[in-house]
């Protein structure tokens, strides 16, 4: 094949919600870099996640399958297969610098080269795996900042809703590392040798992730700012399913990601928080635009396809809610741009829906490669090129297990479609509906309304028969997962494989 492919740069930031770029109607914001990449690119503004927490999600869309036939229901279960085997076997060099969340962290997953910064605040990781950044701190004789280091350091700790000025020198910060590192390869890697291949280099930035702990100068520009929030009531919080409340309750005592949530946190609590993640996004953005600055002066940008999304958004206090784990939009829509003004038309915005995983098949596709057959996923390509009759999807669904921090729920799904949302959680009476024309804030549960007792009951069952028809796809792929796909993807090695 070719080499005059386009070069495909995946940037994947962690847990951000849709509101965080000003181009996207959030005058709070200053992100004169996405900004471009809006205002030059083409917006797919209805693109929801397969799974609101970030392993899950990440499989999904590396493997091109629903997160239960790809096997990964919850963080740190084991990856069986990802698509940029194929882009490397295709000529692609292949790079990620910082997160992808793979099972394990270190799993080759096709990279010829991979520079891997997890989460900030590790708590349950593997206890032998250092990451770069992990390297880096200790290198510099300095205690990583986490829950732990906060709880010693921060007087007002249990206050603060997980927001704190960064402890350590700036370019320690994740965000700071990742994007310093991202434009440190493209320096070396880049002029020492002009890569003779079509690159693909995922980046992945850590934040704005909690802890939200963004660099002073940057949250104290914010602390500023007028930013909005949506009001919680305890009526809202009523209606919520049992396994909600049960979620929030955990929150309320655990400090997850080294945050101490209160649903009835005062609006001045609630504002710093959302100021500090803010903060973390404007950081963000700024390397954002040093890595285009950085491809661009290695010739590399004229011919590159530039995609910026994130894994799932975050809570920030809505709905009496903390982080992830729920269905509501602000966790399951996520900002993606998809950049190349040589290539397609920008200025754009497509509302169609999209599910995250689509973002595989069109990187594929991006690539000259064909979609894999047993793909679930479906390629935004046409689209994108403005085919005749090209057009998204009529509902999309998202789905997670019972997890560590979800102990409550045993299972929940997710359908959305434009008009109407419905989630399921698995033996529990009550659910979640809501008519998101009437109520786009998601603040109504219609659940036990009797005039919505039959469009419930016609969406649960879209539900079930999207869940089996989806199984039984997988079924005749009879997809085995060997302890040779566990050496493959771990060790990078072939062994032989019976099946």
């Amino acid at each position: 094949m070719a080499n005059d492919r386009p070069n495909i740069v995946l940037i994947i930031t962690d847990q951000q919600r849709f509101d965080t770029i000003a181009a996207l109607g959030c005058p709070w914001m200053d992100t004169p870099n996405l900004d471009r990449l809006v205002s030059e690119g083409v917006v797919f503004s209805n693109v929801f996640v397969n799974a609101p927490v970030c392993g899950p999600a990440r499989a999904a869309l590396f493997s091109g399958m629903t997160p239960h036939n790809a096997g990964v229901l919850r963080n740190d279960s084991i990856w069986r297969e990802c698509w940029v085997e194929d882009l490397a076997a295709s000529g692609y060099h292949c790079v990620n610098i910082g997160k992808m969340h793979t099972g394990p962290y270190d799993a080759p997953a096709g990279f010829h080269e991979r520079y891997v910064v997890e989460n900030k605040d590790r708590f349950h990781a593997p206890l032998k795996f250092f990451d770069e950044l992990d390297k880096a701190i200790l290198a510099h004789d300095l205690e990583k900042p986490g829950r732990h280091t906060y709880r010693k350091q921060v007087p007002d700790y249990a206050e603060r809703l997980g927001a704190f000025e960064w402890p350590l020198p700036g370019h320690l910060h994740p965000d700071e590392f990742v994007g310093d590192s991202v434009v440190r390869w493209l320096d070396t890697s880049a002029a020492s040798r002009p890569l003779p291949q079509p690159l693909f280099l995922e980046i992945g930035f850590p934040g704005p992730h909690p802890p939200f702990d963004p660099l002073a100068e940057v949250a104290e520009k914010y602390m500023q700012r007028e930013i909005p929030m949506l009001e919680v009531t305890e009526a809202e919080m009523a209606a919520q399913p049992e396994g909600l409340k049960k979620l929030r309750a955990f929150f309320e005592q655990y400090d997850v990601d080294a945050v101490v949530h209160d649903s009835r946190a005062s609006r001045e609590r609630r504002h710093r928080q959302r100021a500090y993640y803010m903060a973390n996004c404007e950081m963000i953005d700024n390397k954002v635009g040093q890595i285009l600055d950085a491809l661009e002066r290695h010739e590399l940008l004229a011919n590159s396809i530039v995609i910026f999304t994130s894994d799932h958004g975050e809570s920030l206090g809505d709905h009496g809610m903390y982080a992830k784990w729920n269905m509501y939009d602000c966790v399951t829509r996520v900002p993606t741009i998809v950049w190349a003004p040589e290539k397609f038309t920008g200025g754009r915005t497509i509302d169609d829906l999209y599910s995250w995983f689509d973002l595989g098949p069109t990187v594929l596709e991006c690539a000259g490669l064909e979609t894999p057959g047993h793909f679930q996923a479906s390629s935004m390509l046409p689209q994108l090129e403005g085919r005749a009759g090209a057009a998204g999807r009529d509902e999309v669904f998202s789905e997670l297990s019972r997890d560590t921090v979800m102990n409550a729920i045993e299972y929940q799904i997710m359908l959305r479609t434009r008009d109407f949302k419905c989630v399921e959680f698995l033996g529990e009476e009550r659910g979640m509906l809501f008519d998101l024309k009437a109520d786009p804030d998601e603040l109504v549960n219609l659940w036990d309304d009797p005039a919505q007792a039959e469009r419930r009951d016609e969406m649960l069952a879209r539900i079930h028969r999207w869940y089996v028809t989806s199984v039984a796809a997988a079924a005749r792929r009879n997809v085995q997962y060997t302890i040779g796909d566990f050496i493959r993807h771990r060790f990078g090695e072939e062994v032989d494989d019976e099946r």
